[in-house]
């Protein structure tokens, strides 16, 4: 068996995470238009009957203006360091710009494969596809050049092919049926942040975190408990909404993606907490086993 650890990197709101969970067939990491929604390193896990393939899903890489924005830039350059190949994903459909630029600078100091994705082709003429690589090309010189659609599954399985030339490894990591390193509480407490992000628009910043308090086991299904975290009152009467109309859309999107991981019907309860202070946060946070990257 072949095998490898491989770093999604890029640029917010690339694609990253919308590719991991096509690749490995299932929701693993959030998706939101929003940028900068990935805030933990993600890891996805390709198995097939002769190679398995970690893929680790990082914050979007930008010039910080913000504490978050850091912690962010240094979670994803940490990835860069701890793996075998790197994927450096582009948004074909935008030009060449300083974002990119500064991602590639930091390129030049690694010494491992590095492959350039092209993602969101969909939205471009084929023909224009040849001048984004060449572009890219006078840049740095990457060890191939994928174009895809990750949205509509377009070339993805070439990624993989393409992948199995560069890995360096012989061993096994996980379990042939396992899709990912995160626990269930995570994953649950992802899916609903999500929601939030998709159905408040821009009144919610990313300060909002949300923790599963418990997962109750009955006959033939799931009685969950999620605890949306805001800082201030004016956020939670957004997310709460006009007689609890908006936590009740979140708490019924969520449910549908949750019900997919779990396979079982769920019962999910939503509430609203205010924590205005970090250091309250964080004791909170902690009595529940939670990490938070905002820390």
């Amino acid at each position: 068996m072949k095998s490898g650890f491989v770093s999604l990197i890029g640029r917010p709101n690339v694609g990253k995470s919308t590719l991991l969970n096509e690749i490995v067939g299932t929701k693993v990491a959030i998706t939101s238009p929003k940028p900068q929604t990935t805030r933990n390193i993600i890891e996805g896990i390709y198995n097939d009957l002769e190679t398995q393939i970690v893929f680790v899903d990082t914050p979007g890489i930008h010039k910080p203006t913000h504490k978050l924005g850091n912690v962010l830039n240094k979670q994803a350059y940490y990835s860069i360091d701890d793996v075998d190949v790197i994927l450096f994903l582009v948004d074909a459909s935008e030009e060449l710009g300083l974002g990119d630029k500064y991602i590639i600078e930091r390129l030049k100091e690694v010494t491992k494969p590095v492959l350039l994705i092209l993602n969101k082709i969909d939205k471009i003429p084929k023909e224009h596809i040849l001048e984004k690589i060449v572009a890219y090309q006078k840049l740095y010189d990457f060890k191939e050049y994928i174009p895809v659609s990750a949205l509509k599954k377009e070339n993805v399985n070439d990624i993989i092919g393409t992948l199995k030339n560069y890995l360096p490894d012989q061993i096994q990591y996980f379990d042939s049926n396992t899709v990912t390193n995160q626990s269930l509480p995570f994953l649950i407490s992802e899916m609903v942040r999500e929601k939030v992000f998709l159905l408040t628009d821009e009144e919610v910043p990313h300060s909002v975190t949300c923790v599963t308090e418990a997962i109750e086991k009955q006959k033939g299904s799931f009685h969950i408990h999620v605890a949306v975290i805001v800082d201030r009152d004016s956020l939670k009467r957004i997310i709460i909404g006009k007689n609890g109309s908006m936590i009740k859309e979140i708490g019924a999107q969520a449910r549908m993606d949750i019900e997919k991981i779990i396979g079982k019907k769920i019962y999910l309860e939503l509430f609203v907490k205010t924590i205005p202070k970090w250091r309250d946060k964080e004791k909170y946070l902690n009595e529940f086993g939670y990490y938070d990257s905002l820390k």
